[in-house]
């Protein structure tokens, strides 16, 4: 029997179909790089963009007659809506339904980079965005299952790990009065009193897996800037760190923001900016940036153009505005017109490609 694995989206989701993948051969499955040729397969959906979400339904729609199963962020909507949409398809299943828990069944595409998730899912809810109905509240893994995922990756030849998260500064939060969060490891308790001095339960994970033996690069997506204390920003210098820092601000004006729901002004973004290259002089800083989001005034994509100018992003993710169902933003008019959004976009894209050649 063959299976065949369509992923859209971010990381999170190509991490998820490494465990699904795992999940088939680990009961006798073959993969195949042909569609046609797979008994099953498996669509892997985003639901960030509306964009995303017609990719899947016009996949679908083009399939020839072979047993399909959705999984992924689409989902977050109620199975008798999708079954109306997508009748095609035969199964409608949750990633957690793969049992794909255990990363040793993970049929990884790299032999060198292998990607971590160490957290699931967002509690913040920004007003745009649809992650906390799709992944939920946050929830983190194990610091020792982690730390032991690594140590087999090490073990198997693995140099370069990446630390997947919606938000990677908050993870642990959630384990402080979680019994999950007790070491049982003898040598790993004795690791962690060396590290005292990062208090925040991600900083001190980074001291920790910066330790394991032929972990030569350790990266992580992504941190948002209404939490990122002083104590991960100094784990972040530590040598095997990556020194790419991917820092979303996904707008340049302050009403935009507080109407975004992201807790920051653009100054306290700058700020901090700041404090990060004072830390760590050779560090390049991505984002992502939304134009044309609900009410914004051509001053207020200015006032992002500015950031912009200012910052010196070494690269930035730049999406117009789509509406999400479920989101508070849904609520408002887009009154953006497309053809402003595509405008806006152009104009950030020309600056940011301007930018990368000057640096």
């Amino acid at each position: 029997m063959k299976y065949f694995i369509k992923t859209y989206g971010c990381q999170m989701n190509e991490s998820d179909s490494e465990r699904i993948a795992g999940w088939y051969e680990s009961r006798g499955w073959k993969g195949t790089k042909k569609i046609e040729e797979a008994d099953e397969i498996v669509i892997n959906t985003c639901s960030v963009r509306q964009s995303a979400e017609d990719r899947v339904y016009g996949l679908i729609n083009n399939l020839a007659k072979s047993k399909i199963i959705l999984t992924g962020c689409m989902l977050r909507y109620p199975i008798a809506d999708l079954k109306k949409k997508l009748p095609a398809v035969s199964e409608f299943r949750k990633i957690s339904e793969f049992k794909v828990r255990d990363p040793k069944f993970a049929i990884r595409k790299s032999q060198i980079h292998a990607w971590v998730p160490i957290m699931e899912g967002c509690s913040h809810f920004c007003t745009y965005c649809v992650v906390p109905y799709a992944r939920g509240p946050e929830k983190s893994r194990p610091f020792e299952e982690i730390v032991c995922e690594v140590e087999e990756l090490a073990k198997r030849g693995y140099k370069e790990i990446a630390l997947l998260g919606q938000n990677v500064n908050s993870y642990g939060k959630d384990l402080k009065t979680n019994p999950n969060f007790k070491i049982k490891n003898p040598k790993l308790k004795l690791k962690i009193k060396n590290f005292k001095k990062f208090k925040t339960p991600f900083a001190l994970l980074l001291a920790v897996l910066h330790e394991t033996p032929g972990i030569e690069k350790i990266s992580f997506i992504t941190s948002n800037p209404w939490d990122l204390p002083d104590d991960i920003i100094e784990a972040m210098g530590l040598p095997k760190i990556d020194r790419y820092l991917h820092l979303p601000v996904q707008s340049g004006d302050d009403e935009i923001l507080r109407r975004m729901n992201r807790p920051y002004t653009v100054k306290q973004y700058l700020l901090l900016v700041k404090k990060i290259r004072r830390r760590i002089p050779d560090i390049k800083i991505g984002t992502d940036i939304i134009v044309g989001f609900p009410g914004e005034t051509e001053e207020q994509f200015q006032n992002t153009v500015k950031l912009c100018q200012k910052v010196g992003f070494e690269k930035a993710y730049i999406a117009m505005y789509s509406p999400r169902p479920s989101t508070a933003a849904f609520k408002f008019e887009d009154d953006v017109p497309y053809e402003e959004k595509k405008r806006r976009w152009r104009i950030l894209e020309e600056l940011l490609k301007r930018e990368r050649i000057k640096g």
